[in-house]
């Protein structure tokens, strides 16, 4: 029986983090992946002459030397910073509503951000500026969270972050209004919601505002070679670190002995011994395959079962065979729904008939990112029902895929007036199923656990102390407290691992 100071179940975003960084700390891990690559959604695939990036649209809290975002933090504390090269997006978002045609293009930069939405809506500057000193103050009291470790002092909170406190318990809807903001401004600063799977009305607050402060203080960046760069840099540091890996292994078994983790059994049977197990996989996956009933404790399987699954996923990938030049494509994404509204919105999502999307023109970012004369556009949309897999037979999967790749792409067409079906020379589409398929999600959800209501981030983060129902056993990723998206995966996952060296440390 091989023995190590902890095992790390995924090798997505959050695993890989955690794992470096017990390794960091000359601890003995072991990171089992199901698959053979490291990633998961961080990942790249080949069709035909394009590599497509499976997932990444832009990492929002990264910054500069000059601006450091908390990511940028992170890679350089574990020392794969200079090791990732990476790239600015050039322009914020610009969005376009299917049913009026209305559309709007927003630039980083706050100053630049106010002027431009002064533009389109007279009169909503001084309510953004108050949003952006919103997202200033928040930063700063999240900043003090950190540091505080758990035991904040209410006193400070009170007289240093007054607004953060008369905001934290309330929607972006509310606030937005408090503050009044003008309705179409609203809308236009909205744009982002899908990003966090939530229509704003039931959204957080302090999580929009700090992640759209962030991402138009910093600007956007993305890695020049896909995401997949940062997955096996991440890995390559594991091993140099002293780390083991295997893959094409899964856990099938975390073993509890006196009410605390005590090993894993591997898919091969191999037994592992360890009294510490951070999981990338949900807790739906963990209680419900790897956990003997008897061990579950109750109040991790009521809260397993009160949350809400968010977004499904449905991808779509194509390799044009014209330059962006030549087909018109001037941005690099765009959020294209068929109302701005963002409750209407989620609402209309829940069927398959929507065929609202964000797509990606990577070749505004990285203009060679595929074969000279072509052109790469990735599309996203969200299912937040299980619709698809309702429509779904055995027989019927390869034409319902068709019907809805076609959909999209009228869609997009439509919403731009550029005409792409014409110059398509490859096309690979994720449903779901894919996605189910392939990182063992629940029904395909790329996002996790619906961040709304009393599941917001926020009382994620303030619950995070006292949800260790199963000694010797944390979450990283999409499930856990930070939510999903790569900023928050890899943040949760170093996290986790920060509390299992404090309960190494404490013999808990």
């Amino acid at each position: 029986m091989e023995e190590f100071d902890a095992v790390v179940i995924g090798a997505g975003n959050g695993g890989l983090i955690a794992a470096l960084r017990l390794a960091k700390a000359n601890k003995k891990v072991l990171l089992v992946e199901r698959h053979i690559l490291p990633g998961g959604f961080a990942t790249s695939f080949i069709r035909g002459r394009f590599e497509f990036e499976a997932s990444l649209h832009e990492l929002c809290d990264f910054g500069h030397e000059d601006v450091r975002g908390n990511l940028y933090t992170l890679f350089k504390e574990l020392d794969v910073l200079n090791k990732i090269q990476f790239v600015d997006v050039p322009e914020a978002f610009r969005v376009i509503s299917l049913s009026t045609g209305e559309t709007y293009s927003m630039p980083f930069g706050i100053e630049n951000f106010v002027k431009k939405m002064e533009e389109y809506v007279p009169g909503s500057s001084k309510s953004v500026r108050i949003f952006f000193d919103l997202g200033r103050e928040i930063q700063m009291a999240m900043a003090y969270l950190n540091e505080s470790k758990g035991h904040p002092d209410s006193k400070v909170l009170m007289d240093k972050y007054p607004n953060f406190m008369r905001v934290a318990a309330y929607p972006v809807d509310k606030v937005l209004d408090a503050i009044k903001m003008p309705k179409k401004a609203q809308e236009i600063l909205d744009t982002y919601w899908t990003y966090l799977g939530t229509s704003t009305d039931r959204l957080g607050f302090i999580h929009y505002c700090i992640m759209v402060y962030l991402y138009i203080t910093n600007k956007a960046q993305i890695p020049l070679k896909r995401s997949h760069e940062i997955s096996t840099v991440l890995e390559t540091e594991i091993r140099n670190n002293g780390g083991t890996i295997y893959y094409g292994e899964e856990v099938k078994e975390i073993k509890v002995t006196n009410n605390h983790v005590s090993g894993v059994i591997l898919s091969s049977g191999k037994e592992i011994k360890t009294n510490y197990v951070i999981s990338n996989a949900s807790p739906h996956s963990v209680f419900g395959k790897m956990i003997e009933k008897k061990d579950i404790p109750e109040k991790a399987l009521k809260l397993a079962n009160a949350r809400e699954i968010s977004g499904r996923g449905f991808s779509m990938f194509l390799g044009l065979n014209k330059t962006k030049e030549e087909l018109g494509l001037s941005d690099y994404s765009y959020f294209i729904y068929e109302t701005l509204n963002s409750k209407k919105q989620f609402e209309s999502m829940k069927t398959l008939d929507n065929f609202s999307q964000v797509t990606v023109c990577l070749n505004n970012a990285i203009p060679d990112a595929s074969p000279k004369g072509t052109t790469i556009l990735y599309f996203t949309s969200l299912y937040f029902s299980d619709c698809f897999s309702k429509a779904l037979t055995k027989e019927n999967y390869f034409d319902l895929k068709d019907r809805l790749a076609e959909g999209f792409i009228d869609a997009f067409e439509k919403a731009t007036k550029i005409k792409i079906k014409p110059y398509i020379e490859e096309i690979e589409v994720g449903t779901p199923l894919t996605y189910a398929h392939y990182t063992d999600s629940v029904d395909g959800s790329i996002y996790g656990y619906l961040t709304a209501d009393l599941d917001n981030m926020m009382p994620r983060l303030m619950r995070m102390y006292d949800e260790n129902y199963l000694p010797g056993l944390k979450f990283c990723g999409g499930h856990a407290m930070r939510s999903s998206g790569y900023n928050s995966s890899y943040l949760s996952g170093d996290l986790a691992a920060k509390f299992t060296l404090m309960d190494m440390k404490e013999g808990k």
